[in-house]
């Protein structure tokens, strides 16, 4: 019986898609395998060393009793009730015949197309090789999983039973599982991964596993995740390159002034605070993306300051030490270098919440230096925090104080590693993928250069933070406690402009704006499209994004954001126009180191040291 062209045609492609997944060299790809494993066991050698040495503790215990306790409760949920947990089954038992019969169909003799019983999500870069849709194997291995994790998450959402903290506890780790098992996290299981270590013979596993040893030994121990190609980079060089002198320089933080390209600039110098949570560059990325440039360029006198990158000798500086040694010794500096008393102040995230902090303490002492605040993705009030309070609970803040006692500091990795679980989608599997499994090294990328320049956390001032905010809320409540002071967000009365981000995962726009009611003065709230970095660093020459402004923040979220007016690009410029209305007087500019003696050029060094 002879065959058609169609049917020579199908077999043909069939006999060719076969062969893209059968080693062609045996010998070669037995020789890399070989070298994997030997490469393998410097990563285990790197990986073992510093703890026989005794140089590193494991506390990963702490945070899988944890996940099991929360699953845990979950199952109690769904198996107390012998028809609730018989629905569950039947729910994911029927996604699994859908699958089932579809790829039963696909590969029958008239292949037929099926529609797939769950598709990915949009955005979902994972299942993009068209072997995902094509290859029957694949196919069904890309729906088994999607059934999977949808009916995971599922069960978080309709588990009507659990308290607000577990649900979101659990939801949080039914997403690091459902990301840690995906198939396109594997070789045998990911068809371009199969793909390319047949084609290359397995090297790209040996260089996946160099690379993975590298990572391991920069971590000292512990896995570093390289996200970039960090080698074209340096502070001073192509990063925080705007031209300015430290002025002064604390236990904890170096105060850093810009030159002035201005003929007259405002009067009210401009402190910013940032987060001591990574580095205050995010704000003077290069010169495209600058907030600080920007500001040097619409006439303010920019003062920032830069916190020490703490080790065993800050373990004991609290929030009341970041504030004197740091916030008001700022305004010192300031003072010192313009003769200028009143001041601008803006606060970035953990930054913004120490500034509302520090502003409820002065405004006690009789402190009226800072004149108008402004927050950058700030909470204030801790109700509706965002993912970072799912490690945050009373036995996880004592499992990390006990960490820290050790030391007197938290190590800058583990607060990378938990701000990347927020996002393990983006920020950690694709990485693993492309580096340890496809062998390749990541491209050159500023931001996550940045955001690789993790800080160490010091004892005494994380577990203030973790515990009177995320933990008891107290800052809100009028229940902190500085200097031996109850402090209360309502004696500040001074105008806020309070920015959100609207896709911020870690202060949620909601949190930012219920926080609003809190301030005793006049608060301007504005919302930013984009995440807790784009939304603020979004340069007008962009032309990215939108804003939207409205009426006080007040009342319902949701209806204020209704009728919120949408603004298309950067809220730069808005933010200046409402700093120009509080006071726009103008003086001569001011060059750094006039009326005082200066200690070295800009970003100077506290930003330097690494972990």
């Amino acid at each position: 019986m002879s065959k058609t062209p169609d049917s020579g045609k199908a077999e043909d492609d069939e006999r060719s898609t076969v062969e893209q997944y059968l080693v062609k060299d045996p010998e070669r790809f037995a020789l890399n395998m070989a070298r994997m494993i030997e490469q393998a066991g410097k990563a285990a050698s790197a990986w073992a060393e510093p703890r026989e040495k005794g140089d590193v503790r494991d506390h990963v215990a702490e945070p899988v009793v944890d996940m099991v306790k929360t699953f845990s409760k979950l199952s109690e949920y769904w198996l107390s009730d012998p028809q609730r947990a018989l629905e569950a089954q039947t729910r994911l038992f029927s996604g699994y015949m859908t699958v089932w019969a579809n790829a039963i169909q696909r590969i029958s003799a008239d292949g037929q197309d099926t529609d797939d019983a769950v598709k990915p999500e949009r955005g979902d870069k994972r299942f993009q090789d068209p072997e995902w849709g094509r290859n029957a194997f694949f196919d069904f291995l890309k729906q088994a999983y999607l059934v999977t994790s949808r009916w995971a998450t599922e069960l978080v959402e309709h588990a009507d039973g659990l308290d607000e903290h577990t649900r979101h506890k659990a939801s949080f780790y039914v997403k690091q599982v459902s990301n840690a098992i995906s198939p396109s996290n594997f070789i045998l299981t990911n068809p371009e991964l199969f793909r390319e270590t047949i084609a290359s013979n397995g090297e790209n596993l040996v260089r996946g596993m160099k690379m993975l040893a590298e990572d391991i030994a920069a971590g000292k121990g512990d896995l570093k995740l390289r996200q970039a190609d960090y080698s074209p980079f340096e502070i001073g060089k192509n990063l925080a390159t705007t031209p300015g002198k430290v002025v002064g320089r604390s236990d904890v933080a170096e105060i850093l002034q810009y030159d002035p390209v201005t003929e007259t600039v405002l009067k009210r110098p401009l402190l910013i605070c940032p987060p001591w949570i990574n580095k205050f560059y995010i704000l003077d990325l290069n010169p495209q993306k600058s907030f600080i440039r920007w500001a040097v360029e619409q006439g303010h006198t920019v003062f920032v300051i830069s916190w020490i990158n703490p080790d065993e000798r800050h373990g004991a500086k609290s929030w009341e030490a970041y504030i004197r040694e740091g916030l008001q010794y700022g305004l010192d500096m300031v003072e010192k270098a313009t003769g200028e008393r009143d001041v601008n102040a803006i606060g970035y995230c953990v930054g913004g919440t120490l500034l509302a902090a520090a502003l409820a303490l002065m405004a006690q002492e009789g402190d009226d230096r800072i004149k108008s605040a402004t927050f950058f993705t700030t909470q204030v009030d801790f109700t509706h925090a965002g993912d970072l309070k799912v490690f945050v609970d009373e036995e996880q803040v004592a499992a990390v104080e006990k960490s820290m006692s050790e030391k007197g500091y938290l190590d800058g990795t583990k607060m990378a590693t938990a701000f990347n679980m927020l996002r393990s989608g983006d920020l950690i599997w694709p990485y693993v993928v492309n580096n340890y499994m496809r062998g390749k090294d990541p491209l050159p990328f500023d931001l996550l250069y940045w955001n690789a320049d993790s800080t160490r956390m010091g004892a005494a001032n994380h577990s203030f933070y973790l515990r009177n905010c995320y933990l008891e809320n107290n800052l809100s409540q009028g229940m902190m406690e500085l200097a031996g002071r109850m402090i209360s967000l309502g004696d500040i009365t001074i105008p806020v402009y309070n920015l959100a981000s609207k896709e911020d995962h870690i202060a949620p726009a909601l949190s930012v704006f219920l926080g609003s009611r809190y301030f005793g003065g006049e608060v301007e709230y504005v919302m930013a499209g984009s995440g807790h970095i784009a939304g603020v660093v979004n340069p007008p020459a962009a032309q990215k994004y939108h804003y939207w402004t409205g009426g006080k923040p007040t009342g319902d979220f949701d209806q204020w954001v209704a009728k919120a007016t949408d603004h298309p690009g950067s809220w730069w410029p808005h933010w200046q126009r409402w700093i120009e209305a509080r006071d726009n007087t103008r003086v001569p500019a001011r060059k750094p180191g006039k009326h005082m003696k200066t200690l070295g050029d800009a970003p100077g060094t506290y930003v330097r040291v690494r972990v």
